[in-house]
């Protein structure tokens, strides 16, 4: 009975219940889109820094980190990195050996990061082999090496030439080679792309005395919310001076952007809502005291005031509820093709997103738990406005109120 009089109630007036729904609807359409662009943006910020970097996290040694030394490197041995791969939510590992070298060519020398790794394995993360715009991708026994557009630009170095690499290799001994260029790949940031140069492991290996050596194993994972998961999971198949270090661990930056910019954007969000707040509340107040006489005449005639706080209460909700009911279904649609279709940056806002080295595009999230904690607030904002017809209905004199 409380349902059908409170559903015929909100109907009685159309255009106020359409505006109050209005004005819900447009408040869950904006904080679903504000928020599915941030945490989209999160997401993928993370997901492209552990992709070409990192990973989401990385089995070193205990000193690897602080002092970047080939001296500190592990045993890549194939069984273990097998049983890394086999962890459940591991949706990849990749063996790396990292260090820095003078690259020569002619007369130009320029200090480049040299990677070694396992081709295959490192194609499945980074999706290197699709950033090849000249030559031929490597293997894992091959003798050459990939080299970065803008770094063969500087170097005025082509397909088929020779470089030299020349550095320091494990614990102090010189490691000098001349390796031919084998293909240029054109990578996304020009920090990486004018210093990158990639070997095959055994070849980089080779070169830098450290056989059977790494430098680190980055390992993904396919949420980040199994995340600890992982980390109990492969800490099991570590050695004594080993180490496991995560994404936020190795790029404290990024990790601060993104909690700034969330605070800021919780921010914007409250007080979207609190001006949505107001503007309901208002409605509520004026449809109150519009039906201040049909209230007192209902309760001369007997009905308790109990009974009509609970049919303006469920009046309220019911409002909100179809707010909410069409903002998530319209919006709904439309997040999911801007998953699909990300936006490309340009301007001021792709510099900033190359300096922390992501690609500059603007993506969004349809995670379900977005939809239900909007849909939260908003009816959490509903249960707050009925405490005016709760407490006009309690002070209300119908004696008064009929005499007008």
């Amino acid at each position: 009975m409380y349902l059908s009089l409170s559903w015929r109630n909100i109907w009685r007036n159309k255009k106020r219940t359409i505006i109050v729904a209005a004005s819900v609807f447009f408040a869950v359409i904006l904080a679903l889109i504000m928020r599915s662009m941030q945490l989209g943006s999160y997401s993928y910020m993370i997901h492209s820094s552990a992709k070409l970097f990192t990973g989401y996290l990385q089995v070193q040694d205990k000193e690897y980190w602080e002092k970047r030394s080939l001296d500190n490197s592990i045993q890549a041995e194939e069984p273990r990195i097998r049983a890394i791969e086999n962890i459940a939510n591991v949706s990849s590992v990749t063996p790396r050996l990292e260090t820095f070298a003078l690259i020569s060519f002619g007369k130009n020398t320029k200090v480049a990061q040299v990677t070694g790794i396992d081709p295959e394995r490192e194609n499945r993360i980074t999706s290197l082999k699709a950033k090849l715009i000249e030559g031929s991708y490597l293997n894992y026994d091959s003798e050459g090496l990939l080299i970065g557009s803008g770094l063969a630009d500087m170097l005025e170095v082509g397909v088929g030439d020779s470089v030299v690499v020349y550095g320091q290799g494990y614990h102090g001994q010189i490691a000098a080679a001349m390796i031919a260029v084998t293909g240029i790949v054109k990578l996304p940031f020009k920090a990486l792309d004018n210093a990158m140069v990639v070997l095959a492991l055994p070849r980089a290996q080779e070169v830098f005395s450290c056989p059977g050596l790494i430098t680190s194993l980055p390992v993904m994972i396919d949420n980040i919310r199994y995340l600890d998961q992982v980390v109990e999971e492969v800490g099991r198949h570590l050695q004594e001076k080993e180490t496991i270090m995560t994404w936020d661990e190795m790029m404290p930056d990024l990790l601060q952007n993104i909690e700034v910019d969330n605070a800021s954007g919780i921010i914007m969000l409250a007080i979207l809502y609190i001006v949505i707040g107001f503007g309901v509340f208002g409605t509520i107040m004026m449809m109150v005291s519009e039906r201040a006489r049909e209230f007192a005449i209902l309760i001369s005639v007997g009905m308790h005031k109990s009974k009509l706080m609970i049919i303006t209460t469920l009046e309220t909700l019911q409002v909100a509820f179809l707010g909410v009911f069409a903002g998530i279904l319209v919006s709904y649609p439309l997040l999911r093709f801007m998953v699909n279709h990300p936006i490309e940056l340009t301007g001021e806002m792709a510099d900033f997103y190359e300096q922390l080295n992501i690609e500059p595009l603007l993506t969004f999230s349809a995670q379900p738990d977005i939809f239900t904690s909007q849909a939260m607030v908003v009816l959490a904002i509903a249960l707050v406005t009925i405490v005016y017809p709760y407490l006009f209905i309690r002070r209300l004199d119908p004696a008064r109120t009929i005499r007008g």
